[in-house]
């Protein structure tokens, strides 16, 4: 009848609804085709994203983050389009102490940081750090003898294995889990000169590191070989009582490898993936530790004489033993601390 107003159309069966959503969603992942003039032009398709790794390079003077320190073999995870030209094309956007050095394919649920069996770091030191206390604190005509070179080794090659590390951090009680670590290797290379001052090597590799634990280590050492802690202490600093064990200056602290042995194991002989080694990129490697992160150590020490300060506040430094605190051998909970695993 006229004015009134017509009757609603009956609702569309539930197979109607769900032919007309399939229609929709298809038209979403497959936009029509435009005309333009006489032709049929295909609307550009996005790429599926990939998951790569990255083996990264950088200079810690400037660059704050991953860490805190530089970097000559830093591995990150990421998911990206995999297009021509990625590493130039990244590199063209970063200063030149920053690189992005190799990139490999890896498995979809790959996570660099969970994955990681294990990290190599170095530390880079001018060998007077070595000298006796008698000599002057930054005496830039020293050199490393072979024998100075062998009690250095046979003092790091202590920390092999497993130790509780709760004093070589901060926050943590002896009797926390967490502070035993794993030591795979630590030793000193021969020393080399760089612009008139000699320079030696520290290199340690473990499957994890505590917040200073590395920069404790070498600290440590170097008060022994100076002659301001006896021997004992290394002993001493793995029982349960607090020793005082000085840090190193971060300046020359560098993560060199990160370690997947066991992913290369499970996937890196399956054809598909290939393994994390970066036996190729090598050589870039290298010549970036030559061109930035040497000079830069050298350099800011030369400047800043970051260990010759460092040296001279090794005096102050009490190595005796010294019993736990009374409150916190009553109270066992106040020995707890931070569960923080970095370096």
């Amino acid at each position: 009848m006229a004015g009134k107003e017509a009757p609603p159309a009956p609702a569309a069966p539930p197979s109607d609804r769900k032919a007309r959503g399939a229609r929709v969603w298809e038209e979403a992942q497959n936009p029509p085709k435009r005309v333009r003039g006489s032709e049929v032009e295909e609307q550009p398709r996005k790429l599926p994203k990939r998951k790569i790794v990255l083996l990264m390079a950088y200079s810690g003077k400037g660059y704050h983050g991953m860490q805190g320190v530089s970097a000559a073999g830093q591995v990150v995870s990421l998911k990206v389009w995999l297009i021509d030209g990625l590493l130039d094309k990244i590199n063209s956007h970063l200063p030149s102490h920053i690189r992005v050095l190799g990139l490999k394919r890896v498995t979809g649920g790959f996570n660099s940081k969970n994955r990681c069996d294990a990290r190599t770091y170095f530390y880079m030191l001018p060998t007077f750090a070595f000298a006796h206390k008698d000599r002057d604190v930054q005496d830039e005509t020293y050199r490393l003898s072979a024998e100075t070179l062998q009690q250095v080794n046979r003092l790091l090659a202590c920390y092999k294995g497993t130790h509780n590390f709760h004093n070589f951090t901060s926050q943590k009680g002896p009797r926390e889990p967490s502070a035993r670590r794993y030591v795979l290797e630590m030793y000193c290379e021969p020393p080399f000169e760089r612009e008139g001052l000699e320079f030696a090597v520290i290199k340690v590799k473990g499957q994890s590191f505590m917040m200073h634990q590395i920069r404790k280590m070498v600290g440590l050492v170097v008060a022994i070989v100076k002659g301001y802690a006896p021997e004992s202490v290394l002993e001493r600093s793995w029982g349960e009582e607090k020793v005082d064990v000085p840090k190193a200056p971060g300046l020359g602290l560098v993560l060199e490898r990160v370690h997947f042995e066991t992913y290369n194991q499970r996937f890196g002989g399956d054809g598909l993936h290939e393994p994390l080694d970066w036996a190729q990129e090598e050589a870039q490697v290298a010549a970036f530790k030559e061109q930035h992160i040497y000079p830069t150590i050298i350099s800011t020490e030369r400047h800043e004489r970051s260990m010759a300060q460092w040296l001279s506040t090794l005096p102050v430094h009490d190595f005796s033993a010294t019993a736990l605190a009374a409150s916190a051998a009553a109270d066992p909970s106040s020995m707890d601390g931070s569960d923080q695993d970095t370096d």
